[in-house]
């Protein structure tokens, strides 16, 4: 950590104490990352795994597809559409408006970290981030196509890519399928890794977070928020029914309740059951919930104490809450900052994890 934000987060510190902030002893400060360390873990350098290694020639491959909108049915959607760099990797929206203009039927969630998770999509009707991108190709906001193979046959038409997919996948007679469209995009996107000073904090960094934000951390475990929201996704690893105490759209004000994993596996057990989300970068990607229907955090850490914990919490207890929640924030990996040339031919991909 840099002297300039050890001196930053020392005039923080004094700043709140003037004004009556809570404070932790720095005994306190240990026992509390002793605590930490036994609920989440730090951000690794990638997502990579053995059934889906990163490759610089996949990750470059991968980044040209994900802000490419020549695939789509109407020559303007990417993924990019729904998954913006200035926005975080979503796009500020309620549910995304995707290709020909249709609304898709939920909020679209980060793409950054999302290799975390332990399915993909709110409802998890997708293995994996791979799974997320070969599907999307057919999906009908995401690309309009009327079958992967039509996807491909205009991903085809486009000069360079398909020697960037010999080079992606060298070996196999016929690289340009759907299956490694899906590989290529989610290894670009297993990339996307924002460590926070959070992860700082983790490893051992003392400095790393202010002293309301310790104090919203061990609030966040001591309501029971990290019941859910734990692991190195601060969340991302489990299904949970959003509303155990109360009905959920009567706090939200969802108009048309969504039945979640229910429409999916049409188990009782699954009704208005969703994927856990990952709360890394909360603060920059509202508006929140699987509909977006909730425009501030505040309020969506209210919302959540009483519809999941059966708490009304304190102004207090949120305001801290939310200064923890801000430590998750991290810089947005260096090639998700703006969009590359879109020939892969010119197209120069960075290493895995490279980022400002």
């Amino acid at each position: 950590m840099s002297s300039e934000f050890r001196w930053a987060v020392g005039v923080v510190a004094m700043v709140g104490m003037l004004l009556g902030w809570p404070t932790i002893a720095p005994a306190e400060e240990e026992s509390l990352r002793n605590l930490v360390q036994t609920v989440f873990q730090p951000l690794p350098r990638d997502m990579s795994t053995a059934e889906s290694p990163v490759t610089s020639e996949k990750v470059g491959l991968g980044r040209a597809l994900f802000f490419e909108p020549r695939i789509s049915s109407d020559g303007t959607t990417s993924c990019a559409r729904c998954h913006q760099p200035a926005l975080y990797g979503t796009d500020a929206l309620p549910r995304s408006i995707g290709v020909e203009h249709r609304v898709t039927p939920r909020n679209a969630p980060t793409v950054l970290n999302a290799a975390l998770d332990f399915v993909a999509h709110w409802r998890g009707d997708r293995k994996s981030v791979e799974d997320q991108a070969t599907q999307a190709l057919v999906g009908p906001a995401s690309t309009g196509n009327p079958s992967a193979q039509a996807a491909i046959a205009r991903l085809s038409a486009i000069p360079g890519y398909l020697e960037s997919f010999r080079k992606a996948f060298p070996g196999e007679a016929d690289p340009m399928t759907p299956e490694n469209f899906g590989r290529a995009v989610g290894a670009y996107e297993r990339t996307l890794v924002t460590p926070s000073r959070f992860d700082a904090f983790l490893t051992g960094d003392d400095g790393a977070l202010t002293s309301a934000e310790q104090v919203g951390l061990r609030e966040f475990i001591q309501l029971g928020c990290a019941t859910c929201h734990n692991g190195v996704g601060v969340g991302g690893g489990l299904y949970r029914k959003f509303g155990i105490v109360q009905n959920y759209w009567e706090a939200t004000g969802s108009p048309n309740p969504d039945k979640g994993r229910f429409d999916v596996t049409h188990e009782e057990s699954d009704l208005y059951v969703f994927r856990v989300p990952s709360l890394r970068n909360v603060v920059m990607t509202p508006p929140y919930f699987h509909d977006g229907s909730v425009p501030t955090l505040r309020a969506a850490v209210r919302i959540m104490g009483k519809v999941q914990l059966g708490q009304t919490l304190s102004e207090d207890q949120i305001e801290h809450i939310v200064a923890f929640l801000g430590s998750l924030t991290g810089p947005l990996p260096s090639d998700f900052s703006s969009a590359p040339v879109l020939h892969p031919a010119t197209f120069k991909s960075s290493e895995p994890g490279t980022r400002e």
